[in-house]
């Protein structure tokens, strides 16, 4: 079900030279029930059953704080910083290594796309349109997803936690940039991107999270389109106040395709 408020006539009057795309990733260009980016990496058949018992017990007690859209801002800050400071210490301390990380990145079984999402990247592709993502997900599984899905067209730039190695063996975050989902606003853009978009007037935003919406700083057109697929009678009203369309029970974007020209 799709519901929208006055903005939409402003989105289809949008010229498709001035706009950017600004969205996540896991939950948003995937469907709500797909593996993570980060859930994937314990689908694969040779990690350990401890490993896998520590990844789901992890995300079990700090996920309910993640959607808890109620929580005081910065006690949330706080959590998430520490769920995803513990993600990256439990891959060290159980060894896991970049063969592990490549198969989930390679095995197109594992993580499943929103109906209608590759033609939507190859529609955004088509028109020339630069599409951002920025991801709390992991970067090189996120990267090579859309590689072996023939899509990681030359418009997309992934803003995201890439894993970096030593001997094989995970050591650490590229410059230590880590990305969780309530600092995706303190996440600055390669000066290249920045240029590419610096006169772009439009933004539409692409989210699966109240705090999603925090992705834009900039001071433009910005038009949100939020995707609540979770809690949803709990947190449709919040969705509705923060988002200028709200999508539920994974809609796909064939049916966004119906309401908004430019993703035709």
């Amino acid at each position: 079900m799709i519901t929208f408020n006055n903005k939409l006539k402003d989105i289809n009057n949008i010229d498709e030279k001035d706009v950017y795309i600004l969205t996540d990733f896991d939950g948003t260009i995937t469907k709500s029930n797909s593996d993570s980016s980060w859930s994937s990496i314990f689908k694969n058949p040779k990690v350990t059953k401890e490993f896998k018992d520590e990844c789901i017990s992890i995300y079990t007690y700090y996920h309910k704080y993640e959607i808890d859209d109620s929580l005081d801002i910065n006690q949330k800050i706080n959590i998430m910083n520490e769920w995803y400071q513990k993600n990256i210490q439990t891959l060290k301390e159980f060894n896991i290594t970049k063969d592990i990380i490549d198969y989930a990145a390679n095995n197109t079984n594992i993580m499943d796309f929103r109906d209608g999402a590759k033609e939507f990247l190859k529609t955004m592709y088509k028109k020339n349109i630069p599409v951002i993502v920025i991801s709390a997900g992991v970067g090189n599984i996120i990267e090579n997803f859309l590689i072996k899905n023939n899509c990681n067209y030359s418009n997309i730039h992934i803003c995201s936690n890439f894993l970096e190695y030593k001997n094989n063996l995970i050591t650490s975050i590229r410059d230590n940039n880590l990305i969780h989902p309530l600092n995706k606003d303190e996440v600055s853009l390669p000066i290249s991107l920045q240029n590419i978009i610096k006169d772009k007037k439009n933004t539409i935003l692409l989210g699966d999270n109240i705090t999603d919406i925090n992705m834009s700083t900039l001071n433009k057109n910005l038009y949100k389109i939020g995707f609540l697929d979770e809690q949803i009678e709990e947190r449709i009203q919040t969705f509705k106040y923060n988002y200028d369309i709200v999508c539920t029970n994974n809609t796909s974007y064939n049916e966004l395709k119906d309401i908004i020209d430019l993703f035709n």
